[in-house]
């Protein structure tokens, strides 16, 4: 499991030219599942996630968490992390989990992370989707479930 964490200070996805999703400070997060991804798996990446300490004090230390600022989530799927490069320019996918797989922890994550955060919020599994943000640092973090 792989998540893209931009730190925001605002964030909004659309589907057909409609907002379907919209947060102010917190995280944009790219959420790609892999095959062999399971829900212990997310409850890690989860827990990390929510406990990252990556916006600033008032010493301008990043020493303070979501739940520090009040902060918000958009949570996006993004099978496209894992595109494999590694042979000719078209990559393949075939590391991606399958999209039933994929759809049922994309929404087991959401789930969990609104246990802890009072705003979540979400893309359109599958969809064409326009993903607007206003990274703020610029601050972005992979997690890889393979590093943890």
């Amino acid at each position: 499991m792989k998540f893209v964490i931009q730190r925001v200070t605002e964030a909004n996805v659309s589907v057909d030219s409609q907002i379907i999703g919209e947060i102010q400070k917190g995280y944009m997060v790219l959420i790609g599942i892999a095959e062999e991804d399971t829900a212990e798996t997310a409850d890690k990446m989860v827990r990390k996630m929510i406990g990252l300490r990556i916006f600033e004090d008032e010493n301008g230390k990043t020493n303070l968490s979501l739940a520090d600022v009040n902060g918000s989530l958009l949570l996006i799927s993004q099978f496209t992390l894992y595109a494999n490069c590694k042979k000719g320019n078209r990559p393949s996918f075939i590391e991606a989990g399958s999209p039933e797989k994929a759809d049922a922890l994309y929404e087991y994550i959401i789930e969990k992370c609104r246990e802890s955060v009072p705003n979540v919020q979400k893309g359109s599994f599958g969809a064409e989707m326009k993903v607007s943000l206003v990274n703020d640092g610029p601050f972005t973090i992979v997690l890889d479930s393979a590093q943890l």
